[in-house]
């Protein structure tokens, strides 16, 4: 089950692809499953230091603000005693409203007082900048000097992010990205689900709407259960690519989908974060870039070697479970029918849902209701397929029956479920146990009839043969028309 020495967890690693590649094949993807479950016997209790952050800007002005200072009373009383804590306050500033000499103060009865009067004094005025928030989440974090502290901050606004461009944003995600977690949610009606997805990929976090105010409290509440079951503080996938490769992207696929951009070099090897872990499952996607005529004919080689790496107590890093071996190997025919790999597949399909979700949300907001319509009923259709109970309970609470008794959605819908919708796009349900058993699926189409599939706006030829959306911009494939519609908010 790999080590299970220091960490308090162990950590497992598997590796699905398929091994043959066809001839003409410039791809070679794989699934991780990385598992990580409690450590035989007693461990010691893991640091760790929180950070809540709180939007007091002029929109939380009234029975908002007074809610979210109840949600943010039952996150301070729900931390255990020892933990790290600070309270930020942001609009477009960002103001350490405890403790009131900076830093981090140690959680106590004392101190759980005061941080909750700091918080009770708070008066909503200016904007939102929440570049800002986070930005003094990462130096407050700076300060922390314990060696394997788990690091975790959690943020709700009730506005759009309008006292920063995007481009600021991101330079605060990319120095804030493996230095802490953060979750976010979106209150009422009047955010961007886009910004807090940007949020909360960068940051390994989780999103959520809440739309009814008095729902935070019980939501804080769980967040801070759930952060303090986390063990080990920092994971890392480790990458050894064969020369002849390079790599497309990693991307987590569950349980929500995230795109993983940050890379360390370390040596020959590519680390790429993977957040702070509780005993849980997640599963990543890696896609590697090759030129064909590189590659020997019906020769087994290595293309890339993957070793899971995790922050230990003492700060240091090291491999954390038995490496494994990504395996190719390149066909002799052109267009070799390849039984594509069940698991590939089924991902692959999750992403469509996510991008018809994502198409959904964008276009009822920019209030093209047909559009809305028809990606609605797309969803459906394919939430269905995939027996996505959550997504498809989640479409189904905005949907009615039209008066050609088509689902359509609903004209009455609050805003706040079209927002909710945007996030819940990106999680993945577990994959049924039943599909291991059954037979792999058909060959592909010859590669002919997938090359005439490309994607109109990028020219990408889609993985799938039965793809409706282009992965890499969010094309919509088979759009009548100029190809100059809206890309996957993602």
């Amino acid at each position: 089950m790999g080590d299970r020495s220091p960490l308090g967890l162990g950590f497992a690693l598997e590796v699905d692809a398929p091994a043959d590649l066809p001839y003409d094949e410039r791809r070679a993807d794989a699934l991780i499953t990385v598992t990580a479950d409690s450590a035989a016997g007693p461990s010691a209790q893991t640091p760790s230091a929180e950070i809540l952050i709180m939007d007091r800007s002029l929109s939380m002005t009234g029975h908002k603000l007074d809610e979210a200072k109840r949600a943010m009373w039952a996150a301070i009383d729900t931390l255990r005693d020892g933990t790290l804590l600070a309270v930020v306050a942001g609009n477009h500033e960002a103001d350490v409203i405890f403790p009131a000499t900076g830093g981090l103060a140690r959680v106590d009865a004392r101190t759980r007082e005061d941080a909750k009067l700091r918080v009770a004094g708070q008066l909503p005025e200016g904007g939102t900048a929440i570049g800002r928030w986070l930005d003094r989440a990462r130096r407050l974090f700076a300060t922390v000097d314990t060696p394997g502290t788990v690091r975790h901050a959690v943020l709700y606004t009730d506005g759009k992010d309008e006292h920063e461009t995007p481009e600021q944003l991101g330079e605060v995600l990319a120095s804030c990205t493996d230095r802490f977690v953060c979750d976010a949610r979106g209150l009422g009606d009047d955010w961007r689900y886009t910004e807090l997805l940007r949020v909360t990929q960068a940051l390994h976090g989780g999103a959520e709407a809440v739309v009814t105010i008095s729902d935070l409290t019980g939501d804080f509440t769980r967040l801070m259960r759930e952060a303090q079951r986390i063990v080990v503080p920092r994971v890392y996938l480790g990458l050894r690519l064969n020369s002849r490769f390079q790599l497309s992207f990693v991307r987590q696929t569950r349980p929500v989908e995230a795109e993983l951009t940050a890379r360390q070099q370390r040596g020959e090897e590519t680390h790429v974060p993977l957040g702070s872990w509780a005993p849980e499952t997640r599963q990543y996607q890696i896609s590697l870039r090759v030129d064909p005529h590189s590659l020997p004919v019906d020769d087994t080689l290595r293309a890339a070697r993957i070793t899971l790496h995790a922050e230990f107590p003492d700060g240091t890093r090291g491999p954390c479970a038995e490496s494994a071996a990504l395996v190719v190997r390149r066909r002799s025919t052109p267009g070799f029918g390849i039984a594509r790999s069940p698991d590939l597949t089924r991902v692959e399909n999750e992403r469509e849902l996510g991008m018809a979700m994502r198409a959904c949300a964008d276009a009822h907001l920019r209030g093209d209701l047909e559009r809305a319509d028809r990606e609605l009923r797309l969803a459906i259709d394919l939430a269905r397929d995939l027996g996505d109970t959550a997504r498809l309970r989640s479409l189904r609470a905005v949907a009615a029956d039209g008066p050609d008794g088509l689902p359509r959605v609903r004209r009455d819908v609050a805003r706040g479920r079209i927002l909710g919708i945007g996030l819940d796009s990106t999680k993945t349900a577990r994959r049924p146990a039943e599909q291991h058993d059954r037979p792999p699926q058909d060959a592909e189409p010859p590669r002919e009839a997938q090359a005439s599939r490309a994607c109109p706006r990028c020219r990408t030829r889609p993985a799938s043969p039965t793809a409706k959306f282009c992965e890499e911009c969010g094309h919509r494939l088979g759009d009548p028309g100029p190809a100059d519609g809206p890309r996957d908010a993602l």
